[in-house]
């Protein structure tokens, strides 16, 4: 059976060779005529005339001078984060102080007056306690 396959298939290569059965040509089926792409359109650009609008609950108090007066402190141990602060107003003048620990090691003492009646806006007095230190980092 081997013989007759191997037999079939020279005797088929030697014919082709000499010209007796020309080999079928195979070639490819020519594309259908397409129409031409369309001109690419674009959407309108977006209009940004006017600016988006947020709502807030929040408004002006017809009168700022109000009498208030009030104060907190922080005393993180964590963090090492220290600070206070306290405030008080009659109508007319506002007085404070706030302190806060440096990371340098100093502590900073600001005591102000304020006034809107024109006898000299803020003032200021700043005070420190200690030495500022900057350590060596560690390596």
């Amino acid at each position: 059976m081997k013989i007759c396959v191997f037999a079939a298939l020279l005797s088929v290569a030697a014919a082709q060779s000499y010209g007796q059965a020309p080999a079928p040509r195979y070639a490819p089926a020519k594309a259908p005529p397409q129409a031409p792409a369309p001109a690419p359109s674009h959407a309108p650009a977006p209009s940004y005339a006017r600016a988006p609008s947020y709502a807030s609950s929040y408004q002006e108090p017809r009168y700022y001078a109000q009498p208030h007066q009030f104060a907190y402190a922080v005393n993180d141990h964590y963090s090492g984060l220290v600070f206070s602060h306290n405030e008080n107003s009659d109508t007319k003048v506002v007085q404070g102080y706030f302190s806060v620990n440096l990371p340098d090691g100093q502590v900073q003492h600001v005591k102000y007056t304020a006034d809107n009646q024109g006898y000299g806006g803020y003032n200021a007095e700043v005070t420190y306690d200690g030495e500022a230190q900057y350590p060596e980092p560690e390596k």
